[in-house]
């Protein structure tokens, strides 16, 4: 039976739901912004988180307040197909991929709020036994290049282990340090982005000190638009994974190569129904899956850890505790992998204190 097919006629009775504001700053100059929907009815609330990136949408939505009817009892299935038939943006937003992000807040707080309604958990309904939960810890060495931030993080926890943003100009020096530590799984080279401050672009030389440096890393998010890049990775297709472009099955298929492992979002792909059939593509077609996270700021970053632990707990997931993503992540973070008792009704994570290794 399709993934999909399992939650789809859950029935959910909706009384209206409201718009809660969160707010952290992660590092200096930097404020995150996301927006909590809550889902209501029955007694019972279900909740998603907005991570669109842009603080001024946060503040219409949240100002607009609840202004979609969603009332009414239906089959989870079908409240999906009415939140997807509603524009959620009052003026087009400034990325496009803030329309998944917007609609997997609601669809997210619908399945949450149906599982529980029904008093079962996204497990159950899916048939699924969750597993311990890998993660790497993401994060960046800034400008100059220091690394500082990860040894920082590894006096935390020895065992840690990293996927870090690449860029041309890390030093041979920045490279050596890095390689002693032995503690590298992934490095993101951020070539799919454009017009963002994390863009990176493609730089062969960068490309080739990698590849040497870190033979067994995983490899995200090449920009191959150079033959000089695609040469240097000619060998390499086997570790190179793709996150920025996969918003949907149709983007897995329009790789210039067939991967062997996707990173799946839930917000970017946005809508339940394509999360799941995504799920399905890739183990028909035995591409893995690793999950990452949208430096949520609540219920977000927990839910996409669960469907990490119930679809690839092995994986890379770039889903550690949302405290690393601070400047100065705070000691007794629970270690890789995460363990939950996740047999509660609905589609959360539980609280960091009911988690242990």
């Amino acid at each position: 039976m399709a993934t999909f097919d399992l939650l789809a006629h859950l029935p959910v009775s909706v009384d209206g739901y409201a718009l809660h504001d969160l707010s952290a700053e992660i590092s200096p100059g930097f404020r995150r912004r996301t927006t909590i929907v809550a889902i209501g009815g029955n007694g019972l609330t279900g909740l998603g988180e907005d991570v669109v990136y842009t603080p001024e949408e946060h503040e219409e939505h949240q100002r607009r307040g609840p202004v979609h009817d969603l009332t009414g009892t239906r089959a989870l299935g079908e409240l999906c197909e009415l939140i997807e038939s509603l524009d959620l943006f009052p003026a087009p937003p400034q990325m496009e991929a803030s329309r998944l992000y917007r609609t997997w807040a609601f669809e997210s707080a619908a399945l949450d709020l149906a599982l529980r309604q029904a008093a079962t958990s996204l497990a159950d309904a899916l048939r699924r036994t969750p597993r311990p939960m890998a993660y790497v810890a993401s994060t960046r060495l800034g400008e100059p290049p220091s690394i500082d931030p990860v040894r920082q993080r590894l006096a935390l926890d020895p065992t840690l282990r990293f996927k870090l943003d690449a860029t041309s100009s890390w030093t041979p020096e920045i490279f050596a340090q890095l390689v002693a530590t032995k503690a590298v799984d992934s490095i993101d080279f951020k070539g799919m982005y454009r017009g963002t401050t994390v863009d990176q672009a493609a730089d062969p030389v960068l490309y080739r000190r990698v590849v040497e440096a870190f033979p067994q890393a995983w490899l995200e998010d090449p920009d191959l638009s150079s033959p000089e890049a695609m040469a240097v990775l000619a060998g390499e297709h086997d570790r190179i994974t793709w996150d920025a472009p996969i918003h949907s099955i149709a983007d897995i298929e329009a790789l210039p190569f067939a991967p062997r492992m996707v990173n799946i979002k839930p917000s970017r792909i946005g809508r339940l129904r394509e999360l799941c059939d995504t799920y399905d593509y890739c183990a028909a077609h035995r591409i893995g899956a690793y999950g990452g996270g949208q430096t949520e700021l609540g219920v977000g970053r927990g839910q996409a850890q669960y469907l990490a632990a119930l679809f690839h707990p092995d994986t890379p997931n770039d889903l550690a505790p949302s405290a690393y993503n601070q400047a100065e992540p705070p000691a007794g973070l629970p270690p890789s992998p995460l363990v939950a008792d996740l047999t509660a009704p609905g589609f959360r994570w539980p609280e960091p204190d009911q988690s242990r290794r």
